[in-house]
This record gives structure tokens, sequence and C-alpha cells, in this order.
């Protein structure tokens, strides 16, 4: 039996263990001057260091503030090729139409991704998860979607199932962009062949489809939703990305895990996911290399929807290698409070990927933490290019 006693915590600060809503995602619990028990990766107790009890081995941790390890809810870390002249191209003022005419966008990422081995897909992905996993974030969700071709889907999800030896990662089946002819053929074999073999080979334990007037309408989407649910998987949604076209009230229908993006969300849908459990994701590096409007995180916040953010780390939209960064962003453009951010990167995040067990810092809780170098936990919100995070934990022991 492994047993650690962590000290020299400054204050340990954590939200509850349960998905938190509304005016609820503010209450964090502060402890100063803490210790925690940690017993072969799980914690046993947490209280004042005065109060501690006998342990095999403590760690001082140095007097800083120690808070849970972050939860990235959306990334699709896993692809091939760059989008650096995009990027050039965009910022130049060329519209998008004319640099996926010229064989750029997405489409040039999905040639590069389905042309690669899972080797090499691997070995590009490696370091991603490195900087996803330095900047704090102990849980990461990687999705496939840059395939279009089933076998080229299938390798990314096989390349994620080889990294879920180096992190941990939670894979989901993206159903991302339409091909350009045979659409209901394509559909067809999405529900009949491809999501089959993911179940059966345990390759995604979700589902995710990008539901907009550019990819899957909502009657494909459902079709989609409902194939996945028939073989035992979760559902996800991107929705509102840039239109609202009824995506995220069919996730909520469904009791979807999340709906992503939001950004042209408006009050029918604000309020749908208010009425809900379906986590709502929203996702400011998007916001910040797009130019996009932001995700009205405010507004969802006060209606009493349960907010959580990702990176959506990608080669197009948002090219961002830390979710501490995503937490920051998400204060400075979304409208969150610290203590709001907070609990959106860590409890709520787990519960958008349906996971228990992690996201606070409670007995009973996987010991994910992250110690900062500072005393102050909200130094996690203000700092901007650098890391605040000085040592990440997983499972009680450090990364």
């Amino acid at each position: 039996m492994a047993e650690t006693l962590f000290t020299g915590i400054s204050e340990l600060v954590t939200p509850a263990t349960s998905v938190q809503r509304g005016a609820a995602m503010r209450n964090l619990s502060r402890l100063n001057d803490a210790a925690m028990l940690v017993r072969d990766g799980v914690i046993t107790w947490v209280g004042t260091r005065r109060q501690a009890p006998a342990a095999a081995s403590v760690h001082d941790l140095g007097d800083v503030a120690v808070v849970p390890g972050l939860v990235d809810p959306h990334t699709h870390a896993v692809w091939a090729g760059d989008r650096l002249a995009d990027f050039e191209a965009r910022i130049s003022g060329v519209p998008y139409e004319e640099i996926l005419a010229q064989g750029g966008g997405i489409r040039s990422t999905m040639r590069a991704t389905a042309a690669s081995s899972v080797q090499v897909l691997v070995e590009l992905a490696r370091p991603r998860l490195a900087a996803l996993r330095a900047s704090g974030a102990t849980t990461v969700e990687v999705k496939s979607g840059y395939g279009l071709d089933f076998e080229a889907e299938l390798r990314m999800l096989q390349a994620v199932r080889v990294l879920q030896a180096e992190f941990d990662l939670m894979p989901t089946l993206l159903i991302h962009v339409p091909p350009q002819d045979n659409r209901a053929a394509y559909v067809q074999g999405v529900c009949g062949d491809l999501i089959p073999q993911v179940a059966a080979e345990h390759l995604a334990a979700a589902v995710d489809v990008f539901c907009e007037k550019e990819a899957f309408s909502v009657e494909e989407t459902r079709q989609i939703l409902a194939a996945a649910q028939a073989h035992g998987l979760r559902v996800k949604v991107h929705a509102d990305q840039f239109h609202a076209i009824g995506g995220t009230e069919l996730a909520c229908q469904l009791g979807a895990l999340s709906v992503d993006h939001l950004e042209a969300s408006g009050p029918a849908q604000i309020g749908a996911l208010a009425a809900s459990d379906t986590v709502a994701t929203i996702l400011p590096g998007v916001t910040l290399h797009l130019g996009l409007p932001a995700a009205p995180g405010r507004d969802l916040i006060d209606s009493g929807a349960a907010v959580a953010v990702g990176t959506d780390l990608n080669p197009g939209s948002s090219p961002v290698f830390s979710t501490q960064l995503a937490l920051a962003l998400a204060v400075r453009l979304c409208g969150l409070t610290p203590p709001e951010a907070l609990c959106a990167c860590t409890v709520n995040a787990a519960h958008a990927l349906g996971l228990r067990d992690r996201g606070a810092l409670a007995p009973g809780q996987r010991a994910d933490f992250l110690a900062l170098h500072s005393p102050d936990w909200r130094d996690l919100a203000y700092t901007l290019g650098a890391s605040p995070v000085r040592d990440v934990w997983r499972a009680g022991i450090q990364a």
C-alpha cells in the first residue's frame, strides 16, 4: 500500500465533487495551511496540517497553492500537416472559401492525416499532449474527425489508444466533415459500419457530431447519435459555432454529455442547456484565434447552466497548447470569474466526459492535483505567457 501525506499547502482550493451549475460554480472550498492524505492514488483525507494523521511518508510541497488537476474536455490533438499558410493567408485578408479552393483549410489537414500511419500520428501528437499536461491537464479528451474515410478515422483512434499508455486520454469518435457527395450513403456507413466497429473494438467512449449549416444537419446528427447510443456509446455535439440550427436542442433532448462551441447560441439554446443535464463546453481559444464572438459564458452561468472550458486544440482554429491558458481566456473573453473558471476546468469538465472520480480534491477522488508556483491559487487565472503550474500530480504520482 502506497501512502503519502502532502503538506506545505498554503491553500487547498477545490469545487465540490458533483457537477456545479449557475451561481454554485463560484462556491469553492478554501482550506489554509492544508494537508492531504493519498493512498494508492486516491485521496483519503483532507484537512489542516495540524489535524493531519500519521502517514508512511510525507511530501512537503513548499507552501504553495494546490488545486485539482485540470480536465480538458475538447481537443483534436491527433493530426498531421500544418495550417501555417492558411494562417498567413487569413491574416492577410484571404477569405476562407478561397483558401479552401486553393487546397488549404480543413481538407488539407484531412489529406495529411489520412496519409499518415498510426505511428506517425502518435509521434506528432505526443509533444502536444505533453504540453497540455505540463499546463496542468491531468485528463484530456481527444477526438478523431480528420479522416473522412473510415480507415483513417480508425487510425486516429488507434493512435489515441497507443498514447493512453503515457497520458490519461478519453477518446471520442468525431463525425466532423461531410463528404462532397453521397452524404446519405456516408451517414448510413457511419451508423451501420464505423460506429459498430469502434464500439466493438472499444476505440472510443463517445461519439461527437458537428451539427452546422456547413456540416451535418439536425436530422443527420440525430441518426448518427441514435446509432451511437444503440451501441452503448455516450454522445456529444459540436453546435452553434456559426449558426444555431437546432443541434443544441437535439443534444439536450438526447441527454448528451456536452454541447461544445456555442458561440452563436441565443436565449433558446441557453435556456435548453439550463433546463438539461448537458454540460455547455465553451472554447475561448477559437475566439482568440479566429476573432469570432465569444461563447456566452456569463449568460449560460447566470441562467443556471453547467459550464465547462476546453482548449479545442487543433491546427486550424485553436492552436492552444495550454489548458491553463484556456482557463485564463475564459475569464477575459467569456466573462467567467476565476472561481467559475476553475470549476469549469475541473469538476464540470470531468462531468462533460462522463467522469465522476476526478475534478475535485476530496476523499474518494483520484489524487490528480497541481502544485502552483504561487501561494495564491488565483495565479492560475491571472498568469499569461508563463505557466503558473509548478508540478502536476496524477493518481498521487508526479508527472
